[in-house]
């Protein structure tokens, strides 16, 4: 005879902007079971007006992540058995951003400072002209490979302490995008980036808390980007200070 498993208690955010609360539903367990079957289950067994985000559910996308138990994950990845506490799991939208209706949150104040960190590469050269040679094993070619694997799923910037407290901050995913295109061969005004990250909300911002490095789901670093942002800003101000002395 298979022994009957106990039902979890599972509490889930509910609500529209700024105004919510968690709502706890009984779902049955079940053997590798992931957080975002259990969304799932919920929105199809027992109240379809639930509203989430995801696409591919095999860990490559991102666009499932929520904040589970306090800390953002990508639910398709986060087993059950790893965050289940006396039966229970809290499941909530990825803090730091807008919530547009339950576990579903507005990305657009990411992808604007994304935008407004430089992340967006602009060309040096016409389609007419021949591809420019990349050397793939110069340390200058790694460090921007090192980042070039952000899918732009904000965990970094929803674990950030730094954005909750300062909203003018571009966040993680941002300054490392920048480190990335400054570090390209084939983006040619690397002052441009460093302008774009160097003002009010930029690098000099990060408290170098470590939490968008500790979160990565690609195992990436953040921290180290925003780190050699940092150096690189205060050479090119030392640089234009000798300058004009």
């Amino acid at each position: 005879m298979t022994e009957a498993r106990a039902n979890m208690m599972i509490s889930v955010w509910r609500g529209m902007g700024s105004t919510g609360k968690f709502e706890t539903f009984e779902v049955p367990a079940q053997d590798n079971q992931t957080v975002l079957d259990v969304v799932t289950w919920i929105q199809q067994a027992a109240d379809p007006s639930l509203s989430y985000r995801y696409a591919c559910r095999v860990g490559m996308c991102g666009s499932c992540a929520m904040m589970v138990n306090g800390q953002p994950r990508w639910t398709c990845r986060t087993h059950v058995k790893r965050v289940l506490r006396d039966n229970q799991i809290e499941i909530a939208p990825l803090r730091n951003l807008p919530v547009i209706k339950d576990l579903a949150t507005d990305m657009d104040p990411f992808f604007d400072k994304w935008v407004k960190a430089g992340g967006v590469h602009r060309a040096s050269r016409s389609r007419d002209m021949p591809i420019q040679e990349v050397k793939p094993d110069t340390a200058q070619r790694q460090a921007a490979d090192n980042g070039i694997e952000c899918i732009n799923c904000a965990v970094c910037y929803a674990a950030c302490d730094t954005v909750s407290s300062n909203r003018d901050y571009l966040g993680p995913a941002a300054l490392q995008r920048a480190w990335t295109l400054f570090n390209d061969e084939k983006v040619v005004d690397k002052q441009a980036v460093l302008d774009a990250v160097s003002g009010s909300g930029g690098c000099h911002n990060c408290h170098t808390q470590g939490s968008c490095t500790k979160f990565c789901p690609n195992d990436l670093d953040p921290l180290g980007s925003i780190a050699g942002l940092k150096r690189e800003t205060a050479k090119s101000f030392f640089r234009r200070g000798s300058k004009q002395c």
